[in-house]
Protein backbone atom coordinates (compact mmCIF):
# COMPACT_ATOMS: atom_id res chain seq x y z
CA UNK A 1 0.00 0.00 0.00
CA UNK A 2 1.27 3.48 -1.32
CA UNK A 3 -0.46 6.26 1.32
CA UNK A 4 0.34 10.06 0.18
CA UNK A 5 -0.04 12.75 2.51
CA UNK A 6 -0.45 16.52 1.02
CA UNK A 7 -1.82 19.14 3.65
CA UNK A 8 -5.11 17.88 3.75
CA UNK A 9 -5.39 15.15 1.10
CA UNK A 10 -4.92 11.76 1.68
CA UNK A 11 -4.50 9.66 -1.54
CA UNK A 12 -4.16 5.21 -0.83
CA UNK A 13 -2.93 3.47 -3.93
CA UNK A 14 -3.40 -0.56 -3.06
CA UNK A 15 -4.69 -3.69 -5.44
CA UNK A 16 -6.60 -5.01 -2.83
CA UNK A 17 -10.11 -3.64 -2.28
CA UNK A 18 -10.58 -5.33 1.29
CA UNK A 19 -7.15 -3.38 2.37
CA UNK A 20 -8.19 -0.11 1.45
CA UNK A 21 -11.70 -0.26 2.99
CA UNK A 22 -10.37 -1.91 5.80
CA UNK A 23 -7.55 1.05 6.09
CA UNK A 24 -10.70 4.02 5.15
CA UNK A 25 -12.76 2.59 7.92
CA UNK A 26 -9.88 3.00 10.36
CA UNK A 27 -9.00 6.42 9.53
CA UNK A 28 -12.33 7.61 9.35
CA UNK A 29 -12.46 6.18 12.82
CA UNK A 30 -9.63 8.21 14.23
CA UNK A 31 -9.57 11.42 11.94
CA UNK A 32 -12.84 13.67 10.52
CA UNK A 33 -13.08 13.08 6.73
CA UNK A 34 -14.93 12.21 3.69
CA UNK A 35 -14.29 9.62 0.87
CA UNK A 36 -13.97 11.44 -2.73
CA UNK A 37 -13.53 8.27 -4.50
CA UNK A 38 -11.27 7.81 -6.89
CA UNK A 39 -8.56 10.20 -7.66
CA UNK A 40 -8.57 12.10 -11.09
CA UNK A 41 -5.71 14.43 -10.61
CA UNK A 42 -3.30 14.89 -7.76
CA UNK A 43 -1.20 18.12 -7.46
CA UNK A 44 -1.99 18.54 -10.84
CA UNK A 45 -1.01 15.76 -12.66
CA UNK A 46 -3.71 13.33 -14.32
CA UNK A 47 -3.88 9.73 -13.10
CA UNK A 48 -5.18 7.63 -16.20
CA UNK A 49 -6.29 4.13 -15.47
CA UNK A 50 -6.63 1.04 -17.78
CA UNK A 51 -8.13 -1.18 -15.82
CA UNK A 52 -8.55 -4.04 -18.45
CA UNK A 53 -4.80 -4.64 -18.98
CA UNK A 54 -3.67 -3.57 -15.27
CA UNK A 55 -1.94 -0.56 -15.87
CA UNK A 56 -1.74 3.08 -13.96
CA UNK A 57 -0.11 6.28 -15.54
CA UNK A 58 0.44 9.84 -14.99
CA UNK A 59 -0.03 12.43 -17.10
CA UNK A 60 1.16 16.17 -17.51
CA UNK A 61 -0.48 16.97 -20.48
CA UNK A 62 -2.67 19.61 -18.58
CA UNK A 63 0.67 21.22 -16.62
CA UNK A 64 2.09 21.24 -19.34
CA UNK A 65 -0.51 23.40 -21.38
CA UNK A 66 -0.37 25.54 -18.46
CA UNK A 67 3.50 26.33 -18.92
CA UNK A 68 3.18 26.75 -22.79
CA UNK A 69 0.55 29.41 -22.11
CA UNK A 70 2.75 31.14 -19.38
CA UNK A 71 5.64 31.58 -21.31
Amino acid sequence: MFLTLYVDDILLVVNNLEVINATKQWLSSVFEMKDMGEARYVLGVEIVRNRPNKLLGMCQEAYIKRVQKRF
